[in-house]
């Protein structure tokens, strides 16, 4: 076991041997309690997407934003945010890159900016609180996502994965995961397959349970996410 994960609940429990009844959440309680937590925050999650929706509906742009993404077994889905960016977004992120070869490396590298031009002032408050993703509790009923896996990605980007590519597809994406509650503004991206492919290779109740625990805590202190 490595220092972080004996300093790191949530690493320590992935790094704890598979208990026997671990097919039987992954198959069946898994989705069963992805659907109960759902349903019990769908009246207070639609009366906050309302709000947000129409005030970002005042610039004129859509309220909402659906990105084709891949998930379990390769299918693609759109998964749903309030829209945080400017309408125009695509042009002024091929702009910027072409202007500016930091951003453009960060970009290759990460496929996200630290600073980014795009991000409107109401879009910054609803990414500092995730917020902005409330939406995906309709990815998760629908069955495209779950509460908690690795975060959905294009399949351009899939391709970054190389071997871990079967664990990610083994699973539904996630809103919230492994990586998402390990600094994952301040980790590479080989560092983020790594946490996915240790996440499906170690599912269990007890893991999703620490993870959702430090998801409210990576919340409230704004880090992580």
């Amino acid at each position: 076991m490595t220092d972080t994960a004996a300093q790191d609940p949530v690493h320590s429990i992935a790094a704890d041997p598979v208990l026997p009844w671990r097919g039987l959440y992954v198959h069946v309680f898994k989705r069963a309690v992805d659907v109960l937590i759902c349903s019990v925050l769908a009246a207070p999650a639609l009366v906050l997407i309302l709000v947000f929706y129409l005030l970002v509906r005042l610039d004129g742009g859509p309220g909402f934003f659906g990105h084709l993404r891949t998930g379990r077994a390769g299918r693609s889905f759109r998964c749903w945010k309030i829209r945080t960016m400017v309408p125009d977004a695509e042009q002024k992120l091929i702009a910027h890159l072409a202007t500016n070869q930091d951003a453009s490396a960060e970009w290759a590298r990460d496929r996200k900016l630290r600073e980014d031009p795009r991000v409107t002032w109401l879009g910054r408050m609803l990414r500092a609180s995730s917020l902005d993703e409330l939406p995906q509790l309709w990815n998760v009923l629908r069955g495209d996502m779950s509460l908690i896996g690795p975060r959905p990605v294009t399949r351009d980007e899939l391709a970054k994965y190389g071997s871990g590519q079967s664990a990610y597809l083994a699973m539904r994406p996630g809103i919230t995961g492994l990586w998402q509650v390990s600094g994952r503004n301040d980790i590479t991206y080989d560092e983020r397959v790594r946490l996915d492919v240790v996440y499906q290779q170690t599912l269990s109740l007890r893991l999703d349970f620490a993870i959702l625990l430090r998801t409210i805590k990576v919340l409230l202190s704004r880090s992580g996410f």
